[in-house]
């Protein structure tokens, strides 16, 4: 009976576990002019992401605000993209995305910087499950173009894997070796000996 309790229990935790985050970027009044005057509304734009490497935005309008979020939170979920990660922290390598008037340009940062962003950028790296990056949106202000052009570049970023796949060729072959330091050539106590195998002391002569 208690093994049977808590199986309801385990599932109950995993149905109330949601599988995305949302974070409201942008909501704005609008209006539509038509016969007999103006209707107005509400547009919202929300940015959705499980924090494990995937995320997306999405638009909606309508007469509520509610309502707004609720049609832009559907339509993100069905726009959600797959981006690879460094060490499930920071990207692979610096990028740049551009969409209309929109430019940023998002570097990789060492463990400890934090999300260095602002307004619409950190929401996209928030839901994405970025812990370190640094960020510049060098364009338009306009959250749509900032959101888009910031997507843009995820989407052109590469991971060691996919670009060995791309080549045809292993990751060890692409991936620097981390080989032992050399001796420096600048160093006086130490030169390469005639024979070519090995080092060997140098005679430093004596000082009178």
């Amino acid at each position: 009976m208690a093994e049977r309790e808590n199986r309801r229990g385990g599932r109950r935790d995993r149905e109330d576990a949601p599988e995305f985050f949302d974070r409201l970027v942008a909501i704005n009044r609008v209006s539509k002019t038509v016969k007999g005057g103006k209707r107005f509304g509400f547009a919202a734009l929300v940015v959705v992401g499980d924090q494990k490497g995937r995320v997306g935005y999405g638009k909606g309008k309508a007469k509520e605000v509610p309502e707004a979020i609720r049609k832009a939170t559907e339509q993100a979920k069905r726009q959600v993209i797959r981006v690879p990660l460094r060490e499930g922290r920071t990207l692979h390598h610096d990028i740049a995305g551009r969409h209309g008037a929109g430019k940023v340009v998002m570097r990789t940062a060492p463990v400890g910087t934090g999300i260095i962003a602002g307004g619409p950028m950190r929401a996209v790296f928030e839901m994405l499950g970025v812990q370190d990056v640094v960020a510049k949106s060098v364009g338009s202000q306009n959250p749509y173009n900032m959101i888009r052009a910031t997507i843009d570049g995820l989407q052109n970023e590469a991971s060691p894997r996919m670009v060995a796949a791309r080549r045809g060729k292993r990751m060890s072959d692409i991936t620097p070796r981390r080989d032992e330091p050399s001796q420096s050539a600048d160093d006086p106590a130490r030169v390469t000996s005639p024979d070519g195998n090995g080092t060997a002391e140098s005679q430093m002569p004596a000082e009178a």
